[in-house]
């Protein structure tokens, strides 16, 4: 099928996804410098799954400012990531030089924070490659944007004047929120992937690949 785009999840497709263990340990930073203690298991979960409401609950319970705790989260996340790069433990995937030979526009639509999208895209030299990126930054409104919520999607399509996209990603969620944009799916799974034993498909995907290696030919058949 002939398509007018095509749109990339980040982590697990474009580049190594964050230790969780390491991310953890940057949330707990953010209580230490807000002068509590923790957090708990359950905190890290809300906030990886970006559940703002959960998120502004625990932060009415340990009596800290909602915006406050969000701004210092994401800027522990964001320095805990960008040092993972920069220290070797995190880096792009082999594969990923494959989609410089696609012909047509490429965007990144990613549930991670622009800042770090857009940072890691220049340090391995693909920021020119993907015409428009779209993240999700800790704020209510960028929170209520993650997958399954086609609306970035949508909106890099519209940047890109794609009337028909695909939109390759690695886990349940991206191949709902695809669908819930209207469009293809691709389900990119490579051997060297860790399973995912919480993953859930409530749609199957369009497409199976174990690289994206083989994304040129998938896209011309």
């Amino acid at each position: 099928m002939n398509y007018d785009a095509v749109l990339f999840d980040f982590d697990g497709v474009v580049v190594e996804t964050p230790s969780s263990q390491r991310m953890y340990a940057a949330l707990g930073r953010t209580y230490e410098k807000l002068g509590r203690s923790g957090p708990a298991a359950e905190t890290f979960q809300e906030l990886m799954q970006g559940d703002f409401e959960a998120i502004a609950n625990r932060c009415r319970t340990l009596e800290i400012d909602t915006d406050v705790f969000c701004t210092q989260a994401a800027r522990e996340l964001i320095q805990t990531q960008l040092a993972d790069v920069e220290r070797g433990v995190r880096s792009v995937f082999d594969d990923v030089r494959v989609v410089r030979s696609l012909p047509i526009p490429l965007g990144v639509v990613s549930d991670n924070h622009p800042t770090v999208v857009t940072k890691l895209l220049d340090r391995f030299g693909l920021r020119s490659v993907f015409e428009t990126v779209y993240g999700c930054p800790l704020t209510p409104d960028g929170l209520a944007r993650r997958k399954p919520n086609p609306t970035n999607i949508e909106t890099a399509m519209e940047t890109l004047e794609a009337d028909s996209a695909v939109y390759v990603g690695d886990r349940g969620v991206d191949v709902e929120a695809a669908a819930n944009a209207g469009i293809d799916s691709v389900l990119l799974s490579r051997e060297s992937d860790c399973p995912h034993p919480e993953d859930t498909f409530t749609v199957d995907p369009t497409y199976h690949c174990s690289s994206l290696t083989e994304l040129p030919a998938l896209l011309e058949s």
